[in-house]
C-alpha cells in the first residue's frame, strides 16, 4: 500500500486492506495508565514525568509488537501521553512511529474540534505524526471536519458514543422526528461522499458505540459507505449481538475496538515477569477470533 504521505494514499482503502490481511476487523485501544502497568514497568516515582513517559512508551511499543499479527489497527489515546508534557508528547510521537512501522492502521485518538486555522493546525499535526486516522468532534459541522480529510487521511467523527451520559444530547428527538445522533449521521454521510475510495468506503468514519444496539441499524442505514469505529466491546459490556449490526451486508464497514480487555488481560499490575506480553498477544488473538466469528456469522 502507498505511504500515508503520498498523494495517492486513501485511509479507508488502507484500513480495508489491513482488515483483509489480518482477517479481523479489530482495533486495540492503547490507553496506558501507570497504575495498571506490569510491575517491572511501574516507575519508582509516579510524579516524575520522565519516568512515567518512558514507562508508557515501553509498554505501548511492547503492546504494538504483541498485537500486530492479529489486529487491523491500534487506537492511541493522546491524553495518556499529553498529561506528561513535552516528554509525553515525544513518547507519543515515537509510539505512533512504531505503530506505523508495524504495518498497523493507526488511529490517533484526540477528539479535536475547532474551525479555521485552528482546525488546519490540528489536522496538520495529526498528519505529521504519521497517523492514518484521527478522532474528531462533529459539533462544528463541515468547518471542523473537512480539514482532517486532507491528503487522503481519515477521521472518525463522534456520532453515537458509548458513555451513558451521552444520551442527554445524542438521543434527543428533533422536530423532524430524528435524533441528534441521526442528524449527525446524515451530515457524516453527506460530507464523506466526496472521499469514497476504491473499496467503497469514505475517509470520514463514525464513532458508534457497541452499547447502543437499538440505534445501530438506523445509523447504518443513514451511513452506508461509512466505516464505524465501535468502542464499548469487552470491558464496557458490548457483546457480539451488539456489534453485529455495525457491519454491512457483506461483513465490512466496521472496526471493533477493545482496550482494557486486551492490554490488561490479567488485571494489569498483577501480571509480572516476561509473560505479560504473551498474555496480551493471546488476548488480542481471542479478540480477533471473536470478531471474525461475528462478522462471518
Amino acid at each position: 500500500m502507498s505511504s500515508p504521505h503520498a498523494t495517492s494514499f486513501h485511509a479507508a482503502d488502507f484500513l480495508v486492506h489491513r482488515i483483509e490481511v489480518t482477517g479481523a476487523a479489530t482495533c486495540v485501544g492503547l490507553d496506558p495508565v501507570i497504575e495498571k502497568l506490569p510491575r517491572e514497568l511501574v516507575p519508582r516515582d509516579s510524579n516524575n514525568a520522565a519516568e512515567c513517559a518512558q514507562s508508557i512508551e515501553t509498554f505501548s511499543c511492547a503492546v504494538i509488537d504483541a498485537v500486530a499479527a492479529d489486529t487491523a489497527a491500534v487506537k492511541i489515546q493522546a491524553a495518556c501521553f499529553e498529561r506528561y508534557g513535552p516528554l509525553g508528547y515525544a513518547a507519543l510521537w515515537r509510539v505512533l512511529a512504531a505503530a506505523r512501522a508495524s504495518g498497523l492502521a493507526v488511529v490517533l485518538d484526540f477528539k479535536r474540534g475547532d474551525i479555521g486555522i485552528s482546525a488546519e493546525h490540528y489536522a496538520a499535526s495529526a498528519r505529521s505524526s504519521g497517523a492514518h486516522w484521527t478522532t474528531i468532534s462533529a459539533y462544528l459541522g463541515a468547518d471542523g471536519i473537512l480539514p482532517f480529510l486532507a491528503q487522503g487521511h481519515g477521521a472518525f467523527a463522534l456520532v453515537r458514543t458509548s458513555n451513558p451520559s451521552g444520551d442527554a444530547l445524542q438521543a434527543q428527538v428533533l422536530q423532524d422526528g430524528s435524533t441528534v445522533a441521526e442528524r449527525v449521521a446524515s451530515l457524516v454521510d453527506e460530507l464523506g461522499r466526496a472521499s469514497i475510495g476504491a473499496r467503497g468506503f469514505s475517509n470520514l468514519g463514525a464513532v458508534v458505540g457497541a452499547t447502543k444496539r437499538a440505534e445501530i441499524a438506523a445509523l447504518r442505514e443513514r451511513m452506508p459507505a461509512t466505516i464505524f469505529l465501535v468502542p464499548g466491546y469487552g470491558a464496557q459490556g458490548g457483546t457480539a449481538d451488539d456489534v453485529r449490526a455495525c457491519f454491512t451486508g457483506n461483513s465490512q464497514g466496521a472496526l471493533i475496538t477493545a482496550s482494557r480487555s486486551v492490554i490488561y488481560p490479567s488485571g494489569g499490575a498483577s501480571a509480572a515477569g516476561a509473560s505479560w506480553q504473551q498474555q496480551i498477544r493471546d488476548a488480542a488473538r481471542v479478540f480477533a477470533d471473536e470478531i471474525r466469528a461475528i462478522a462471518q456469522g
